[in-house]
């Protein structure tokens, strides 16, 4: 074999060998497993036509460790059950506490912390829930500053017994633009200047992915910055509130991946509203937000 022959085959060799051994690290890591902190949660409330100890039944075997939005007389069930409820929702009173009234205006204040008073006690008692949600309210004629001020001066009044009980307080973004018509607490930012102003680590947001995809987009670059803000998300497709999948505009394996890459540990909650066979829908999701 003369010195040209030899090279092209000891090439050859060479490029086989990489190959080969490229080919083993893809599958080997192909093969490590999820490796994602976050846990999966779902909102039962997309789901309602499924009685609650049924559903609990059906989303184990999906792989599922949480259903939340609950009420606190429901928290038990999903006990039973064995499964965390990873946001718990008081009951308003008179209307105050929901989402177009609550921490927006000061004279619902005294009527939110009694809410929130015999709330937060319970979500301890129960051992498994974790957060309890809140909400900003509506505008009503307010700017975004007044509203801003407002909500501070509010939620700082149900921060000690949170902080008592260890008990994560976390307001929801939600579009204005679609679903919650003059909703305040509509944009990352204003929910991140809130977040700082109350100053507690029991305080925190819920990043709605379908509603601030509506909002202001570019959701990975947003909740990447702002992580240390957030305590829990959802999910939805775009438009349509309905599946995850490849008929919406969101790449939800991509945003899993980013979620996953900031090293976030909480939980994931699947809150659309299924069109096709629901429990078929929501495995499908948990699979696509696996990574």
């Amino acid at each position: 074999m003369n010195r040209r022959k030899s090279l092209a085959t000891l090439s050859s060799g060479t490029a086989a060998l990489f190959t080969a051994l490229g080919s083993q690290i893809k599958a080997a890591e192909e093969g490590a497993g999820p490796t994602s902190k976050f846990k999966h949660s779902v909102c039962h409330w997309c789901f309602g036509k499924i009685p609650l100890d049924q559903f609990c039944v059906e989303v184990k075997k999906i792989g599922i460790e949480s259903i939340e939005i609950l009420f606190p007389d429901q928290w038990a069930t999903v006990a039973k059950h064995g499964l965390t409820c990873a946001m718990g929702r008081p009951k308003p009173i008179k209307g105050i506490g929901g989402i177009g009234t609550a921490f927006e205006k000061k004279e619902n204040h005294d009527t939110l912390v009694k809410i929130y008073e015999e709330t937060i006690p319970l979500a301890a008692k129960a051992g498994n829930v974790p957060q309890v949600i809140a909400f900003s309210g509506n505008r009503n004629g307010l700017t975004d500053e007044e509203g801003l001020k407002n909500c501070i001066e509010g939620v700082k009044r149900i921060m000690p017994i949170a902080e008592k009980h260890n008990i994560t307080i976390s307001m929801e973004l939600l579009n204005s633009k679609v679903n919650h018509k003059d909703y305040l607490c509509d944009r990352t930012q204003w929910g991140v200047d809130l977040v700082n102003a109350v100053g507690s680590d029991r305080f925190k947001l819920l990043y709605d992915i379908y509603h601030m995809q509506i909002m202001e987009g570019d959701c990975i670059a947003t909740f990447t910055k702002h992580i240390d803000a957030i305590s829990h998300f959802h999910t939805a497709g775009v438009p349509g509130r309905n599946e995850i999948g490849d008929n919406q505009e969101l790449n939800y394996r991509g945003i899993s991946k980013a979620l996953a890459a900031t090293g976030y540990s909480g939980f994931l909650g699947q809150e659309f509203q299924p069109k096709l066979d629901p429990l078929t829908s929501l495995k499908e999701a948990v699979e696509i937000c696996t990574v």
